[in-house]
């Protein structure tokens, strides 16, 4: 499985989102420019110019049409997927972190972090179909959370928003008031993930399971952990030797795919062992280390699958992106 390395980011890459028909990557970085590149061969198509901090996620609308960003400078910015244009421009008193279109477009969640006073939040927003018509107002507004949000995704049919982050605590809040189009609500949290069971330390990272029936969360207490999206319930632990920064399910088979490493200032960027960078596959039933891929000189941050299956993506600290397409024999592996 030889790799094809795309060297687009000047920074350690951040965050990478496959469009749902997988013929398209994009990728976020400390360098204030997300990219967007062909997933098949690599090459890039363009960039989008206007963040003036790194950026921390983005996603892609289901049509692929529009891209939404989040960035340390304090901004989430909506653009036009195909001409790279600004169409609009979210502004909040701290850094911007995670960012998820809801199923349908309509609406968008947004993290901001606890910053210069700011407490954290979660807000959601309304999108517009036309950007003239697009209004900053938030609809939803969840906070109450100890420490940075690092990540907040849609529930199914977009009746609740899942949290994670620097409390180690996943936490399932109600959305169903968002359709008070009239005053902005308060979120009701549902349920939270046990203390004794869930992450002992910072959650870095959230990716759901292509049903939405379950999700994965990766941590720095060196272990990823399997949650039943509806009731919370803990399915199944994955311990590594490293920091977890990325996490992601695969579409096709019961695997899962872990990456990170020591935290940059702690190791050195010459030796890929010392510092645990591969990313690890591990069978999502069994709990069993299936393989790893090595190649990173630098902690792995982002992770994707691309929604066939049949490849998937690193981002590093070395500010490279890795795409590797499986060859046969990674369909053929048997426990």
């Amino acid at each position: 499985m030889r790799p094809i390395l795309m060297k687009g980011h000047e920074r350690p890459l951040t965050f990478l989102r496959y469009n749902r028909d997988g013929d398209l990557l994009f990728s976020c970085a400390k360098d204030h420019t997300p990219n967007v590149w062909f997933a098949d061969n690599g090459d890039r198509l363009g960039t989008y110019r206007g963040h003036n901090g790194a950026v921390w996620s983005c996603d892609v609308s289901r049509d692929s049409t529009r891209l939404i960003t989040g960035s340390a400078d304090q901004t989430a910015k909506l653009w036009d997927v195909q001409t790279g244009a600004e169409l609009f421009t979210f502004r909040f008193d701290a850094p911007a972190r995670s960012v998820e279109f809801a199923i349908g477009d309509g609406l968008a969640v947004i993290t901001t972090d606890n910053f210069m006073g700011n407490v954290p939040t979660a807000q959601v927003k309304r999108i517009a179909d036309d950007p003239d018509d697009q209004s900053e107002e938030s609809l939803l507004v969840i906070s109450g959370i100890k420490g940075r949000i690092n990540r907040a995704v849609w529930g199914p049919l977009n009746r609740t928003i899942i949290t994670a982050g620097e409390d180690a605590t996943v936490r399932i809040w109600d959305t169903e008031e968002c359709d008070n189009l009239l005053i902005t609500v308060t979120g009701t949290c549902l349920n939270e993930s046990d203390k004794e069971q869930g992450h002992q330390k910072t959650i870095t990272s959230l990716s759901k399971s292509a049903d939405w029936s379950h999700f994965l969360t990766g941590s720095l207490d060196k272990s990823a952990k399997l949650w039943d999206t509806r009731t919370l319930t803990l399915i199944k632990t994955y311990v590594t030797e490293r920091p977890v920064n990325a996490v992601d399910i695969s579409p096709l088979l019961d695997h899962v795919v872990i990456g990170g490493g020591q935290d940059a200032m702690n190791v050195t960027m010459t030796d890929r062992r010392a510092g645990k960078f591969e990313a690890k596959f591990f069978h999502k039933i069994l709990q069993e280390e299936i393989g790893g891929v090595k190649g990173h000189f630098g902690p792995i941050n982002a992770l994707a699958f691309n929604p066939d299956g049949r490849s998937f993506s690193s981002g590093g600290e070395d500010g490279y992106v890795r795409l590797h397409h499986f060859d046969s024999d990674y369909f053929n592996i048997k426990i």
